[in-house]
């Protein structure tokens, strides 16, 4: 493995952990950061929302809805399984699962599918592809998969 691919692949699992912990915390503005300046996240085929600032309203309003359903405001992604390929010295693609948590237990899960990219010195997320697979009944994610 050649040195810029070890670096690549820690810039990549940094961007992951800054994703899942302000997405977590409520740090919006860390969320949105971790993707490209005209980064994707796409929730399902007919939800996508592409830009920093989209992104960031999305969590956002994410955070009202969980905290206007849940009982609580405290959820956790577990992110495990993380498969990095690089297509090219310029792009990387990862493959991951997630399991959420609220301090009542589990309550959705599913895949990531990603597309990185650098940008400044760092490797950022292009496209995000999040697929709930499965959900608790009573979950604030039920009915999503």
């Amino acid at each position: 493995m050649d040195q810029w691919e070890i670096e690549a692949r820690l810039s990549i699992q940094d961007t992951m952990a800054r994703y899942t912990h302000g997405g977590d915390t409520g740090r919006s503005q860390d969320y949105a950061d971790a993707f490209a300046p005209d980064g994707v996240m796409e929730i399902s085929r007919d939800e996508r929302y592409q830009g920093r600032d989209t992104i960031f309203q999305f969590l956002e309003e994410q955070k009202a809805n969980l905290a206007g359903v849940m009982k609580t405001r405290l959820i956790r992604h577990f992110v495990a399984s993380a498969r990095i390929r690089f297509e090219s010295p310029q792009e990387a693609t990862a493959s991951s699962y997630f399991l959420a948590v609220t301090d009542i237990g589990p309550d959705h899960w599913g895949r990531y599918r990603d597309r990185f990219v650098p940008v400044d010195g760092e490797w950022l997320i292009a496209l995000r592809s999040v697929r709930v697979e499965g959900s608790m009944p009573g979950s604030w994610q039920e009915g999503h998969a």
